[in-house]
């Protein structure tokens, strides 16, 4: 194929198709599949808790890897208020489960005094506007410096 590009045709009103470059085109999966991830991730924890530096972290990564189908993450220490949201960094639609490079650690995780956090509630909200069930997890005895989370309900 030499020096030619691949070319997908996208769909516009009216029946009217117009070439896009395949580079330009969305990975982005469907949003079920990304609804079967959340579900699947669900007794293992959509947040971890773990002790480290003298701090006790609370990880939002599975979460976070989401971003791209969702419109916010709420959560809630120590109550199921849903009181917070943690901040979801910009979607790339070529690498849609992918940080961006220079993501820092308040881009996975919040960082709370130790022992803070004897639970977190947590829900997400999708790009449709449905709500997920509200998860409340708590640490896990005895882990250590080990990230884990325990469901409560």
């Amino acid at each position: 194929m030499g020096g030619i590009r691949p070319v997908l045709w996208l769909m516009l009103g009216l029946g009217c198709m117009a070439p896009v470059n395949a580079q330009e085109a969305s990975r982005i999966p469907p949003i079920e599949l990304y609804r079967t991830m959340l579900d699947s991730a669900r007794q293992t924890g959509w947040v971890q808790f773990r002790n480290w530096d003298g701090r006790q972290l609370v990880y939002f990564s599975h979460l976070v890897t989401l971003h791209c189908r969702l419109k916010e993450i709420r959560y809630s220490v120590n109550s199921r208020q849903l009181d917070r949201s943690f901040a979801l960094p910009q979607c790339n639609p070529q690498l849609p489960l992918s940080l961006p490079a220079d993501a820092g650690p308040e881009t996975i995780a919040i960082s709370l005094a130790p022992n803070e956090a004897e639970t977190v509630a947590v829900q997400v909200v999708w790009e449709d506007d449905t709500e997920s069930e509200v998860a409340v997890y708590e640490p896990c005895k005895d882990a250590g410096e080990r990230s884990c989370a325990w469901p409560v309900e």
